[in-house]
């Protein structure tokens, strides 16, 4: 037996009160994130820098082949945490290889960097 409540048409979702925080915190994840993608895909070299750029791609890249049909990959690519994991992994595995290490930077710089543009740019004044 399950209680259910009554619906109430004229509730409302809480208010956010403080949106600008929520746009200053993913923009300045972006700016770190991508800042330490960049400066470690230069210090590993060539192979390290295109791994960057090609899975900062990889969102369009997801789009470019219609991944949209397929909901849970698309969402894979579009989602933070999935390559937040594999920054862990790959900074944690003893056979480190640092293309593999910058490619997920490269990848969650830009899923964060997504997530800041859906925000919008923070009003300060």
């Amino acid at each position: 037996m399950t209680l259910e409540l009554p619906y109430d048409e004229s509730a409302q979702e809480p208010e956010d009160r403080s949106p600008w925080l929520r746009k200053i915190a993913w923009w300045v994840a972006t700016v770190f994130v991508g800042g330490f993608a960049i400066a470690q895909g230069l210090t590993y070299g060539v192979t390290a820098c295109l791994a960057t750029l090609l899975f900062f791609a990889l969102p369009d890249i997801a789009r470019v082949i219609r991944l949209r049909k397929t909901t849970w990959v698309y969402a894979g690519v579009h989602a933070p945490w999935v390559p937040l994991v594999f920054v862990v992994l790959t900074s944690l595995n003893p056979l480190f290889w640092a293309p593999l290490f910058t490619a997920a930077l490269g990848w969650l710089t830009r899923t964060l960097l997504l997530k800041a543009l859906r925000y919008g740019l923070p009003r300060l004044i």
